[in-house]
């Protein structure tokens, strides 16, 4: 077992995947070894986005706070909180944040070897 305090493990940048804006983000998976898979926590600042990928896994987008426009093959949606975007792998995606306040996901995918 291996326990994280997200406080330890956050950082500030840039979205990925050539996203717009700023975030924070916290990498809460780091730290255990022998993983297979990721954990993540993100806040994307107001008009900020996380930039249009294909996936190589399925991935889940899941809203805590805030609202974002979620896209997947063209395709876009609103989520909220409470909310969770499961993206196929084969698919291209990305988020953006939307209204007044930061979009704060948690994120998980499988480990890519």
């Amino acid at each position: 077992m291996v326990i994280v305090d997200e406080r330890e493990t956050m950082v500030r940048e840039a979205p990925p995947h050539g996203g717009a804006g700023m975030s924070t983000a916290w990498r809460i998976s780091d730290s255990a070894p022998g993983r297979t898979m990721e954990f993540r926590k993100r806040a994307l600042d107001n008009g900020a986005s996380i930039g249009l990928h294909v996936l190589g896994h399925d991935e889940v987008y899941y809203v805590v706070s805030g609202q974002g426009d979620v896209t997947s093959d063209g395709s876009t949606s609103r989520i909220g909180p409470g909310m969770a975007a499961y993206l196929y792998a084969g698919a291209d995606v990305g988020i953006a944040q939307k209204g007044g306040e930061p979009l704060v996901l948690i994120i998980a995918y499988p480990v890519v070897k």
